[in-house]
Protein backbone atom coordinates (compact mmCIF):
# COMPACT_ATOMS: atom_id res chain seq x y z
CA UNK A 1 0.00 0.00 0.00
CA UNK A 2 3.05 2.84 0.57
CA UNK A 3 4.59 1.80 -2.36
CA UNK A 4 1.02 2.40 -4.16
CA UNK A 5 0.79 5.62 -2.46
CA UNK A 6 4.61 6.20 -3.26
CA UNK A 7 3.95 6.33 -7.01
CA UNK A 8 0.45 8.27 -7.08
CA UNK A 9 2.37 11.30 -5.47
CA UNK A 10 5.38 10.69 -7.71
CA UNK A 11 2.73 10.54 -10.34
CA UNK A 12 0.29 13.85 -9.38
CA UNK A 13 -2.39 11.05 -8.75
CA UNK A 14 -2.85 11.91 -5.55
CA UNK A 15 -4.85 15.01 -6.19
CA UNK A 16 -8.40 15.45 -7.71
CA UNK A 17 -8.81 15.17 -11.13
CA UNK A 18 -9.62 19.01 -12.51
CA UNK A 19 -6.32 19.65 -9.93
CA UNK A 20 -4.31 17.40 -12.49
CA UNK A 21 -5.82 18.69 -15.24
CA UNK A 22 -4.58 22.25 -13.94
CA UNK A 23 -1.12 21.52 -12.77
CA UNK A 24 -0.82 19.47 -16.66
CA UNK A 25 -2.18 22.57 -18.65
CA UNK A 26 0.07 25.02 -16.60
CA UNK A 27 3.13 22.85 -17.27
CA UNK A 28 2.08 22.76 -21.48
CA UNK A 29 1.50 26.17 -21.40
CA UNK A 30 4.19 28.03 -19.22
CA UNK A 31 7.00 26.09 -20.11
CA UNK A 32 5.86 23.69 -23.22
CA UNK A 33 6.44 20.20 -21.18
CA UNK A 34 3.90 17.25 -21.50
CA UNK A 35 5.71 15.62 -18.58
CA UNK A 36 7.75 12.49 -18.35
CA UNK A 37 7.19 9.21 -20.15
CA UNK A 38 6.06 6.45 -17.46
CA UNK A 39 8.05 4.22 -19.26
CA UNK A 40 11.41 5.37 -19.99
CA UNK A 41 11.02 8.91 -17.52
CA UNK A 42 12.37 10.75 -20.75
CA UNK A 43 10.54 13.86 -21.71
CA UNK A 44 7.43 13.34 -23.80
CA UNK A 45 7.20 16.31 -25.35
CA UNK A 46 11.50 15.82 -26.63
CA UNK A 47 10.24 12.01 -27.54
CA UNK A 48 7.30 13.79 -30.07
CA UNK A 49 9.69 16.84 -31.48
CA UNK A 50 12.42 13.84 -32.52
CA UNK A 51 9.44 11.73 -34.25
CA UNK A 52 7.14 13.92 -35.36
CA UNK A 53 9.47 15.21 -38.60
CA UNK A 54 9.17 11.79 -39.67
CA UNK A 55 5.65 11.31 -39.67
CA UNK A 56 4.95 15.02 -41.08
CA UNK A 57 7.32 14.03 -43.63
CA UNK A 58 5.26 10.24 -44.46
CA UNK A 59 2.26 12.23 -44.50
CA UNK A 60 3.21 14.51 -47.11
CA UNK A 61 5.00 12.94 -49.29
CA UNK A 62 1.61 10.39 -49.33
CA UNK A 63 -0.61 13.89 -49.76
CA UNK A 64 1.64 14.68 -52.88
CA UNK A 65 1.63 11.45 -54.56
CA UNK A 66 -2.77 11.40 -53.88
CA UNK A 67 -2.46 15.12 -55.86
CA UNK A 68 -0.26 14.02 -58.46
CA UNK A 69 -2.20 10.55 -59.34
CA UNK A 70 -5.64 11.68 -58.38
CA UNK A 71 -5.92 15.27 -59.93
CA UNK A 72 -4.61 14.53 -63.34
CA UNK A 73 -6.85 10.78 -63.82
CA UNK A 74 -9.92 12.77 -62.16
CA UNK A 75 -9.53 15.78 -64.97
CA UNK A 76 -8.99 12.98 -67.92
CA UNK A 77 -12.19 10.72 -66.53
CA UNK A 78 -14.17 14.29 -66.56
CA UNK A 79 -13.53 15.04 -70.30
CA UNK A 80 -13.11 11.22 -71.47
CA UNK A 81 -17.15 10.99 -69.92
CA UNK A 82 -18.69 7.10 -70.02
CA UNK A 83 -15.85 6.16 -72.46
CA UNK A 84 -14.18 2.41 -71.34
CA UNK A 85 -11.15 4.54 -70.23
CA UNK A 86 -13.85 6.51 -67.87
CA UNK A 87 -15.31 3.24 -66.50
CA UNK A 88 -11.77 1.88 -65.87
CA UNK A 89 -10.62 4.55 -63.88
CA UNK A 90 -13.83 4.41 -61.60
CA UNK A 91 -13.35 1.02 -61.26
CA UNK A 92 -9.99 1.26 -60.17
CA UNK A 93 -10.40 4.03 -57.66
CA UNK A 94 -13.39 1.73 -55.88
CA UNK A 95 -10.66 -1.15 -55.65
CA UNK A 96 -8.37 1.50 -54.48
CA UNK A 97 -10.56 2.51 -51.53
CA UNK A 98 -11.70 -0.87 -50.94
CA UNK A 99 -8.64 -2.25 -50.32
CA UNK A 100 -7.51 -1.57 -46.92
CA UNK A 101 -3.73 -0.25 -46.56
CA UNK A 102 -2.14 -2.08 -43.98
CA UNK A 103 -3.03 -5.37 -46.14
CA UNK A 104 -1.05 -3.71 -48.96
CA UNK A 105 1.57 -2.79 -46.90
CA UNK A 106 1.12 -6.17 -45.16
CA UNK A 107 2.03 -7.85 -48.97
CA UNK A 108 4.48 -5.88 -50.05
CA UNK A 109 6.38 -6.68 -46.91
CA UNK A 110 6.14 -10.48 -47.22
CA UNK A 111 5.56 -11.52 -51.01
CA UNK A 112 8.76 -9.97 -52.29
CA UNK A 113 10.90 -11.36 -49.97
CA UNK A 114 9.19 -14.82 -50.81
CA UNK A 115 9.09 -14.58 -54.62
CA UNK A 116 12.44 -12.36 -54.88
CA UNK A 117 14.14 -12.52 -52.00
CA UNK A 118 13.76 -8.85 -51.38
CA UNK A 119 12.24 -6.46 -49.14
CA UNK A 120 11.74 -3.21 -48.30
CA UNK A 121 14.79 -2.26 -45.67
CA UNK A 122 13.61 -1.87 -42.02
CA UNK A 123 16.47 -0.34 -41.18
CA UNK A 124 15.67 3.32 -40.63
CA UNK A 125 18.01 5.81 -42.16
CA UNK A 126 17.54 9.48 -41.72
CA UNK A 127 18.24 11.99 -44.26
CA UNK A 128 21.73 13.32 -43.04
CA UNK A 129 22.80 9.66 -43.29
CA UNK A 130 21.78 8.30 -46.30
CA UNK A 131 19.39 10.55 -48.73
CA UNK A 132 18.67 7.99 -51.26
CA UNK A 133 18.07 4.86 -48.77
CA UNK A 134 15.74 7.65 -46.50
CA UNK A 135 13.92 8.51 -49.34
CA UNK A 136 13.49 4.92 -50.80
CA UNK A 137 12.24 4.10 -47.48
CA UNK A 138 9.40 6.30 -47.20
CA UNK A 139 8.26 5.86 -50.75
CA UNK A 140 6.76 2.95 -50.66
CA UNK A 141 4.50 3.68 -47.63
CA UNK A 142 4.11 7.14 -48.94
CA UNK A 143 2.40 5.60 -52.38
CA UNK A 144 0.33 3.22 -50.11
CA UNK A 145 -0.69 6.02 -47.85
CA UNK A 146 -1.46 8.41 -50.94
CA UNK A 147 -3.32 5.22 -52.72
CA UNK A 148 -6.69 5.54 -51.18
CA UNK A 149 -7.14 9.06 -50.94
CA UNK A 150 -6.10 9.47 -54.76
CA UNK A 151 -8.81 7.53 -55.05
CA UNK A 152 -11.07 9.71 -53.26
CA UNK A 153 -9.70 12.88 -55.02
CA UNK A 154 -9.92 11.33 -58.52
CA UNK A 155 -13.55 10.74 -58.27
CA UNK A 156 -14.11 14.05 -56.26
CA UNK A 157 -12.71 15.86 -59.01
CA UNK A 158 -14.23 14.04 -62.10
CA UNK A 159 -17.69 15.07 -60.55
CA UNK A 160 -16.15 19.04 -59.65
CA UNK A 161 -14.81 19.25 -63.42
CA UNK A 162 -18.04 17.35 -65.26
CA UNK A 163 -20.21 20.57 -63.17
CA UNK A 164 -17.81 23.09 -64.01
CA UNK A 165 -17.46 21.99 -67.58
CA UNK A 166 -21.49 22.72 -67.96
CA UNK A 167 -21.32 26.55 -66.74
CA UNK A 168 -21.83 28.98 -68.99
CA UNK A 169 -18.64 31.04 -69.02
CA UNK A 170 -17.21 27.20 -70.38
CA UNK A 171 -19.75 27.76 -73.76
CA UNK A 172 -18.62 31.01 -73.73
CA UNK A 173 -14.84 30.30 -73.69
CA UNK A 174 -15.35 27.41 -75.99
CA UNK A 175 -17.38 29.78 -78.63
CA UNK A 176 -14.12 32.01 -78.31
CA UNK A 177 -12.35 29.06 -79.64
CA UNK A 178 -9.76 28.55 -76.90
CA UNK A 179 -7.98 25.07 -76.98
CA UNK A 180 -9.05 22.61 -74.54
CA UNK A 181 -5.93 22.42 -72.91
CA UNK A 182 -6.29 26.40 -72.15
CA UNK A 183 -10.30 26.18 -70.90
CA UNK A 184 -9.59 22.65 -68.54
CA UNK A 185 -6.35 24.73 -66.98
CA UNK A 186 -7.31 28.61 -66.71
CA UNK A 187 -10.63 28.25 -66.32
CA UNK A 188 -12.24 25.06 -65.92
CA UNK A 189 -9.49 23.18 -63.33
CA UNK A 190 -9.18 25.97 -61.05
CA UNK A 191 -12.36 26.53 -60.08
CA UNK A 192 -12.74 22.60 -59.49
CA UNK A 193 -10.08 22.79 -57.33
CA UNK A 194 -11.40 24.64 -54.30
CA UNK A 195 -13.52 21.42 -52.95
CA UNK A 196 -10.62 19.54 -53.33
CA UNK A 197 -7.99 21.66 -50.98
CA UNK A 198 -11.46 21.59 -48.54
CA UNK A 199 -11.05 17.80 -48.87
CA UNK A 200 -7.56 17.94 -47.86
CA UNK A 201 -8.06 19.94 -44.77
CA UNK A 202 -11.44 17.24 -43.83
CA UNK A 203 -8.82 14.16 -44.63
CA UNK A 204 -5.95 15.12 -43.04
CA UNK A 205 -6.86 12.88 -39.67
CA UNK A 206 -6.82 9.74 -42.19
CA UNK A 207 -3.34 10.53 -43.34
CA UNK A 208 -2.57 10.48 -39.53
CA UNK A 209 -3.73 7.63 -38.66
CA UNK A 210 -3.13 5.67 -42.11
CA UNK A 211 0.51 6.74 -41.00
CA UNK A 212 -0.04 4.96 -37.61
CA UNK A 213 -0.31 1.36 -39.13
CA UNK A 214 2.34 2.40 -42.07
CA UNK A 215 4.91 2.74 -39.64
CA UNK A 216 4.40 -0.23 -37.65
CA UNK A 217 4.25 -2.68 -40.60
CA UNK A 218 7.90 -0.88 -42.15
CA UNK A 219 9.32 -0.05 -38.86
CA UNK A 220 9.26 3.72 -39.46
CA UNK A 221 9.99 5.57 -35.66
CA UNK A 222 7.38 8.09 -36.51
CA UNK A 223 4.38 9.56 -34.37
CA UNK A 224 2.65 6.32 -34.97
CA UNK A 225 5.32 3.96 -33.61
CA UNK A 226 5.70 5.75 -30.75
CA UNK A 227 1.51 5.70 -30.16
CA UNK A 228 1.92 2.06 -30.57
CA UNK A 229 4.13 1.58 -28.44
CA UNK A 230 2.66 3.61 -26.08
CA UNK A 231 -0.23 2.01 -25.66
CA UNK A 232 1.39 -1.40 -25.43
CA UNK A 233 2.85 -0.22 -22.53
CA UNK A 234 -0.06 2.01 -21.13
CA UNK A 235 2.14 5.04 -21.30
CA UNK A 236 -0.43 7.46 -21.09
CA UNK A 237 1.37 11.09 -21.01
CA UNK A 238 2.53 9.92 -23.95
CA UNK A 239 -0.14 8.60 -25.23
CA UNK A 240 -1.81 11.82 -24.09
CA UNK A 241 0.79 14.11 -25.76
CA UNK A 242 0.61 12.62 -29.12
CA UNK A 243 -3.34 12.95 -29.40
CA UNK A 244 -2.46 16.59 -28.81
CA UNK A 245 0.01 17.18 -31.31
CA UNK A 246 -1.88 15.45 -33.96
CA UNK A 247 -4.93 17.42 -33.08
CA UNK A 248 -3.02 20.93 -33.13
CA UNK A 249 -1.18 19.37 -36.34
CA UNK A 250 -4.76 18.67 -38.21
CA UNK A 251 -6.06 22.49 -36.68
CA UNK A 252 -3.63 24.00 -38.42
CA UNK A 253 -3.31 22.14 -41.31
CA UNK A 254 -7.09 22.89 -41.77
CA UNK A 255 -6.09 27.21 -41.23
CA UNK A 256 -3.65 27.09 -44.22
CA UNK A 257 -6.26 25.29 -46.50
CA UNK A 258 -8.65 28.11 -45.62
CA UNK A 259 -5.70 30.94 -46.24
CA UNK A 260 -5.12 28.97 -49.48
CA UNK A 261 -8.60 29.99 -50.78
CA UNK A 262 -7.65 33.32 -51.56
CA UNK A 263 -5.51 32.21 -54.07
CA UNK A 264 -7.96 29.86 -55.85
CA UNK A 265 -11.08 31.99 -55.43
CA UNK A 266 -10.63 35.59 -56.13
CA UNK A 267 -14.12 36.60 -54.97
CA UNK A 268 -12.63 35.23 -51.59
CA UNK A 269 -9.30 37.37 -52.55
CA UNK A 270 -11.03 40.53 -52.66
CA UNK A 271 -13.63 40.52 -50.04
Amino acid sequence: KATREQLEATLGLDTPIYIQYFKWMGALLLQGSLGNSLWTNTSVMDEILHRLPVTFELGFMGLLVSLIVGIPIGVYAALKQDTVGDYFLRTLSILALAIPSFWVGTLVMVFPAMWWGWSPSVRYMTWSQDPWAHFTQLIIPALILGKAFSAIIMRLTRTLMLEVLRQDYIRTARAKGLSVNTIVMRHALRNALIPVVTLVGLQAPLLFGGAVILEQIFVIPGMGLLLLEAVGTRDYPVITGVFLIIGVAVVLINLLVDLSYGFLDPKVRNR
